[in-house]
Protein backbone atom coordinates (compact mmCIF):
# COMPACT_ATOMS: atom_id res chain seq x y z
CA UNK A 1 0.00 0.00 0.00
CA UNK A 2 1.27 3.48 -1.37
CA UNK A 3 1.85 6.33 1.38
CA UNK A 4 -1.75 8.38 0.21
CA UNK A 5 -3.41 4.86 0.93
CA UNK A 6 -1.83 5.11 4.22
CA UNK A 7 -3.06 7.80 4.98
CA UNK A 8 -6.67 7.39 3.66
CA UNK A 9 -6.57 4.23 5.94
CA UNK A 10 -6.01 6.31 8.80
CA UNK A 11 -8.53 8.74 8.25
CA UNK A 12 -11.38 6.55 7.62
CA UNK A 13 -10.00 5.24 10.70
CA UNK A 14 -9.87 8.05 12.94
CA UNK A 15 -13.45 9.08 11.78
CA UNK A 16 -14.26 5.16 12.76
CA UNK A 17 -13.19 6.30 15.86
CA UNK A 18 -14.77 9.21 16.70
CA UNK A 19 -18.31 8.29 15.52
CA UNK A 20 -17.84 5.24 18.09
CA UNK A 21 -16.61 7.41 20.60
CA UNK A 22 -19.71 9.89 19.63
CA UNK A 23 -22.61 6.78 20.09
CA UNK A 24 -20.55 6.23 23.45
CA UNK A 25 -20.44 9.13 24.99
CA UNK A 26 -23.21 11.70 23.48
CA UNK A 27 -26.24 9.48 24.83
CA UNK A 28 -24.37 9.95 28.38
CA UNK A 29 -24.05 13.34 28.33
CA UNK A 30 -27.34 14.18 26.91
CA UNK A 31 -28.39 11.80 29.31
CA UNK A 32 -26.90 14.11 32.05
CA UNK A 33 -28.69 17.32 30.77
CA UNK A 34 -31.87 15.80 30.88
CA UNK A 35 -31.45 14.85 34.34
CA UNK A 36 -30.34 18.40 35.12
CA UNK A 37 -33.19 19.93 33.71
CA UNK A 38 -35.96 17.35 35.09
CA UNK A 39 -34.04 18.02 38.79
CA UNK A 40 -34.11 21.39 38.75
CA UNK A 41 -37.90 20.61 40.03
CA UNK A 42 -37.17 17.59 42.13
CA UNK A 43 -35.23 14.18 42.34
CA UNK A 44 -34.34 12.06 39.25
CA UNK A 45 -33.82 8.57 39.88
CA UNK A 46 -32.43 7.74 35.99
CA UNK A 47 -32.31 8.67 32.56
CA UNK A 48 -31.57 6.87 29.85
CA UNK A 49 -31.36 8.19 25.58
CA UNK A 50 -30.95 6.27 22.77
CA UNK A 51 -30.13 7.74 19.30
CA UNK A 52 -28.81 6.67 16.01
CA UNK A 53 -26.48 8.11 14.60
CA UNK A 54 -25.78 9.43 17.91
CA UNK A 55 -24.80 12.72 15.96
CA UNK A 56 -27.64 13.85 15.63
CA UNK A 57 -27.61 14.93 19.16
CA UNK A 58 -26.09 17.71 18.78
CA UNK A 59 -29.04 19.17 16.90
CA UNK A 60 -31.24 18.22 20.09
CA UNK A 61 -32.80 15.06 18.00
CA UNK A 62 -33.31 11.55 19.13
CA UNK A 63 -34.88 8.09 18.69
CA UNK A 64 -36.19 8.17 22.58
CA UNK A 65 -35.36 9.56 26.06
CA UNK A 66 -36.90 7.44 29.19
CA UNK A 67 -36.71 9.50 32.81
CA UNK A 68 -37.89 7.86 35.83
CA UNK A 69 -37.63 10.81 38.82
CA UNK A 70 -38.93 9.47 42.53
CA UNK A 71 -40.65 13.24 43.46
CA UNK A 72 -41.32 16.37 41.73
CA UNK A 73 -42.81 20.01 42.05
CA UNK A 74 -43.20 21.94 39.54
CA UNK A 75 -46.54 24.07 37.89
CA UNK A 76 -48.75 23.40 34.76
CA UNK A 77 -46.55 26.10 32.96
CA UNK A 78 -43.43 24.47 34.10
CA UNK A 79 -44.64 20.97 33.16
CA UNK A 80 -45.54 22.33 29.66
CA UNK A 81 -42.23 23.80 29.16
CA UNK A 82 -40.36 20.70 29.51
CA UNK A 83 -42.01 18.68 26.95
CA UNK A 84 -41.79 21.98 24.74
CA UNK A 85 -37.87 21.59 25.21
CA UNK A 86 -38.40 17.69 24.05
CA UNK A 87 -40.59 18.00 20.97
CA UNK A 88 -37.82 17.05 18.71
CA UNK A 89 -37.59 13.43 20.88
CA UNK A 90 -39.47 10.51 18.69
CA UNK A 91 -40.80 8.83 21.65
CA UNK A 92 -40.07 9.71 25.66
CA UNK A 93 -41.52 8.03 28.80
CA UNK A 94 -41.53 9.94 31.62
CA UNK A 95 -42.66 8.31 35.11
CA UNK A 96 -43.06 9.76 38.54
CA UNK A 97 -43.53 8.61 42.33
CA UNK A 98 -45.15 11.60 43.10
CA UNK A 99 -45.89 15.29 41.82
CA UNK A 100 -47.01 18.06 43.41
CA UNK A 101 -48.83 20.12 40.61
CA UNK A 102 -49.27 23.86 42.71
CA UNK A 103 -51.66 22.47 45.21
CA UNK A 104 -52.83 19.26 43.67
CA UNK A 105 -50.89 16.14 44.78
CA UNK A 106 -50.61 12.95 42.60
CA UNK A 107 -48.89 9.91 42.72
CA UNK A 108 -47.87 7.21 40.07
CA UNK A 109 -47.80 9.62 37.14
CA UNK A 110 -46.68 8.98 34.01
CA UNK A 111 -46.25 11.00 30.86
CA UNK A 112 -46.00 9.31 26.97
CA UNK A 113 -44.79 11.20 24.58
CA UNK A 114 -44.80 9.43 20.26
CA UNK A 115 -44.02 12.15 18.03
CA UNK A 116 -46.72 15.28 18.66
CA UNK A 117 -49.24 13.01 20.64
CA UNK A 118 -48.90 12.98 24.91
CA UNK A 119 -50.87 10.81 27.10
CA UNK A 120 -50.86 11.31 30.72
CA UNK A 121 -52.54 9.72 33.80
CA UNK A 122 -51.89 9.91 37.40
CA UNK A 123 -53.71 8.67 40.83
CA UNK A 124 -55.09 11.28 43.03
CA UNK A 125 -56.21 10.43 46.96
CA UNK A 126 -60.22 11.95 47.43
CA UNK A 127 -58.07 13.80 50.83
CA UNK A 128 -55.62 15.34 47.71
CA UNK A 129 -58.65 16.78 45.97
CA UNK A 130 -60.33 18.28 49.21
CA UNK A 131 -56.81 19.69 50.35
CA UNK A 132 -56.57 21.51 46.89
CA UNK A 133 -59.99 22.99 47.10
CA UNK A 134 -60.43 25.87 48.66
CA UNK A 135 -62.43 25.38 52.49
CA UNK A 136 -66.02 24.17 52.09
CA UNK A 137 -65.72 23.68 48.44
CA UNK A 138 -66.01 19.90 47.16
CA UNK A 139 -65.96 17.79 44.07
CA UNK A 140 -67.33 14.16 43.37
CA UNK A 141 -67.04 12.63 40.08
CA UNK A 142 -70.36 11.04 38.46
CA UNK A 143 -69.06 9.80 35.12
CA UNK A 144 -66.52 10.22 32.09
CA UNK A 145 -66.82 9.24 28.78
CA UNK A 146 -65.81 10.99 25.53
CA UNK A 147 -62.79 12.99 26.36
CA UNK A 148 -64.84 14.79 29.47
CA UNK A 149 -65.94 14.48 33.13
CA UNK A 150 -68.52 15.25 34.83
CA UNK A 151 -68.46 16.50 38.46
CA UNK A 152 -70.67 17.34 41.60
CA UNK A 153 -69.89 20.70 42.63
CA UNK A 154 -70.34 22.00 46.15
CA UNK A 155 -69.92 25.20 47.71
CA UNK A 156 -70.81 27.45 45.26
CA UNK A 157 -67.52 26.75 43.11
CA UNK A 158 -68.85 28.52 40.08
CA UNK A 159 -71.03 31.02 42.55
CA UNK A 160 -74.07 29.51 40.76
CA UNK A 161 -75.55 28.25 44.58
CA UNK A 162 -74.38 25.45 47.08
CA UNK A 163 -74.21 22.41 44.33
CA UNK A 164 -74.05 21.90 40.94
CA UNK A 165 -73.14 19.73 38.29
CA UNK A 166 -70.11 20.69 36.46
CA UNK A 167 -68.39 19.30 33.07
CA UNK A 168 -64.51 19.59 32.69
CA UNK A 169 -63.14 19.08 29.16
CA UNK A 170 -61.38 20.31 26.36
CA UNK A 171 -61.89 23.40 23.97
CA UNK A 172 -60.06 24.98 21.63
CA UNK A 173 -56.76 23.13 23.08
CA UNK A 174 -57.43 24.56 26.26
CA UNK A 175 -58.75 22.29 29.52
CA UNK A 176 -61.47 24.21 30.57
CA UNK A 177 -64.96 23.34 33.10
CA UNK A 178 -68.45 24.99 33.43
CA UNK A 179 -71.62 23.94 35.49
CA UNK A 180 -74.30 21.96 33.57
CA UNK A 181 -77.24 24.24 32.48
CA UNK A 182 -78.45 26.29 29.36
CA UNK A 183 -77.99 29.37 31.92
CA UNK A 184 -75.19 28.69 33.52
CA UNK A 185 -72.84 27.13 30.71
CA UNK A 186 -71.22 30.69 29.81
CA UNK A 187 -69.86 30.99 33.27
CA UNK A 188 -67.20 28.83 32.03
CA UNK A 189 -63.25 28.18 33.61
CA UNK A 190 -60.22 27.51 32.16
CA UNK A 191 -58.30 24.94 34.44
CA UNK A 192 -55.39 25.16 31.80
CA UNK A 193 -54.17 26.76 28.95
CA UNK A 194 -50.40 26.86 26.89
CA UNK A 195 -49.64 27.57 23.53
CA UNK A 196 -47.36 24.18 22.88
CA UNK A 197 -49.94 22.27 24.52
CA UNK A 198 -53.62 21.26 22.91
CA UNK A 199 -55.76 19.25 24.68
CA UNK A 200 -57.82 16.83 23.08
CA UNK A 201 -59.52 15.16 25.99
CA UNK A 202 -59.88 14.00 29.42
CA UNK A 203 -61.12 11.13 31.98
CA UNK A 204 -61.21 9.91 35.48
CA UNK A 205 -62.51 6.89 37.00
CA UNK A 206 -62.38 5.32 40.31
CA UNK A 207 -58.94 3.41 41.08
CA UNK A 208 -59.47 2.55 44.85
CA UNK A 209 -62.39 2.23 47.39
CA UNK A 210 -60.73 2.30 50.75
CA UNK A 211 -59.17 4.88 50.73
CA UNK A 212 -60.79 6.67 47.92
CA UNK A 213 -58.52 7.34 44.93
CA UNK A 214 -59.48 8.20 41.51
CA UNK A 215 -57.11 7.36 38.00
CA UNK A 216 -56.78 10.84 36.02
CA UNK A 217 -55.97 10.86 32.69
CA UNK A 218 -55.30 13.41 29.53
CA UNK A 219 -54.63 13.25 25.89
CA UNK A 220 -53.05 16.15 24.22
CA UNK A 221 -50.45 17.30 21.55
CA UNK A 222 -47.87 19.67 21.37
CA UNK A 223 -48.16 22.15 18.80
Amino acid sequence: MGKGGWIAAGSAGAVVVVLALAQVLLPRLAASRISSRVGRYGKVESVSVSAWPALKLLWGDANSVRVRAKSLSLSPAQAAGLLWEGRDVASMDLSAQSVQLESLHLTDASLQQRGSALHAQALVSEAAVQAALPTGFGVRLLRSEDGRVEVRATGGLFGVGASVNALALASDGKLVAHPVGFLVEALQLTLFSNPHVYVEGVGASVAGEDPLSYRLTMSARLR
